[in-house]
């Protein structure tokens, strides 16, 4: 292995008396099995599966000790693939990194081949991480919803706005010159949301008490969700006829209490948006789209840096849903 030292700097989460405690920890480097590349990782991010993960979830990581980090974006230091060559830039993002595989909060991390896209041109390091899995997730989702609604149809409704797929969502529509509408929790953000690109925000709790009716006044063209419940209900309750709603989280709720109405009545479409095994080949169109003609200027608006010893508190905070934005982690 192409490697000046024999170990590597790891955030490893273990299980510890029934609980679960972080620490910064060296790591031994592991041979390469077939098709697979090691990393020398540049930056990674932190996403709401790295927090559970931190807190024991077993629905997201069932063994411990276990590096975290969805995300990672660095240099191919060793490769079996014939796909990637040493000194390559390279992305991984979802599929099971950081899950139930070692993840990007470390020095260097070791994956399949088939997880990798390579670096588009236009995008450095720390943009795609800025993006990440939650960036990539917005994209899927802004990808689904364009297909059929376009922006003189009227305004898309973005819930959970100030995370991180909310927020790259409302950057993205706002690029394309769509009208958005950002749902929030948090009323001190509302210039945040509007400087964004948002037209207007709503807060979560006068969305949550609109009227439990199985339909209700049609007020947007498509939205996108991010958190599910009640919000994901009265969001599909009033969209357009033939409008589009995409969902991919569930931090609210997983329930969805619903009539057929919305989609016998109105032709209202709801699109599950699954970034984990997203295709390789849409993983890497959505990938170019956003390091060519969606390239957001404002990124680094939208997004806040830290090293290593800043984890544990960051993880903690997401978990409470008090980070904003993307928060991206160097390593180089």
């Amino acid at each position: 292995m192409m490697n000046d030292k024999s170990t590597f700097k790891a955030f490893r989460v273990e299980e510890e008396n029934e609980k679960f405690v972080s620490e910064i920890k060296e790591m031994p480097f592991q041979e390469l099995a077939e098709d697979e590349v090691l990393i020398k990782v540049s930056y990674s991010s932190l996403n709401y599966k790295d927090a559970l993960s931190a807190s024991g979830n077993k629905g997201v990581t069932r063994n411990f000790p276990h590096t975290l980090g969805i995300d990672a974006v660095g240099t191919v230091t060793s490769s079996t693939s014939e796909k990637f060559k040493v000194d390559e830039k390279v992305i991984v993002t979802s599929y099971d990194l950081g899950m139930n595989t070692d993840g990007g909060y470390a020095e260097y991390v070791k994956v399949p081949a088939s997880w990798v896209v390579k670096l588009p041109e236009n995008l450095s390091e720390k943009e795609a991480m800025i993006i990440g899995t939650a960036g990539l997730t917005a994209g899927m989702s802004v990808l689904r919803l364009i297909e059929t609604v376009k922006p003189e149809d009227g305004t898309i409704v973005v819930s959970g706005a100030t995370g991180g797929v909310g927020s790259v969502s409302v950057m993205i529509l706002n690029k394309l010159g769509y009208k958005v509408a950002a749902i929030t929790g948090k009323e001190a953000e509302k210039q945040y949301l509007l400087d964004l690109g948002a037209t207007e925000v709503i807060l979560r709790k006068d969305f949550e008490e609109l009227q439990n009716r199985p339909l209700l006044k049609p007020a947007f063209a498509g939205a996108i969700d991010t958190v599910g419940g009640v919000i994901l209900q009265n969001m599909i309750k009033s969209v357009h006829p033939l409008g589009v709603v995409t969902a991919c989280g569930n931090a609210a709720s997983i329930k969805l209490e619903l009539t057929v109405f919305p989609f016998i009545l109105r032709g209202v479409s709801l699109i599950g948006i699954d970034s984990q095994n997203y295709p390789m080949n849409y993983r890497e169109q959505v990938w170019n789209k956003l390091a060519k003609e969606w390239k957001l200027d404002n990124l680094k608006y939208n997004s806040t840096t830290i090293t290593l010893n800043d984890l544990s508190e960051k993880l903690n905070l997401m978990l409470q849903g008090q980070l904003k934005g993307r928060t991206v982690l160097e390593l180089a």
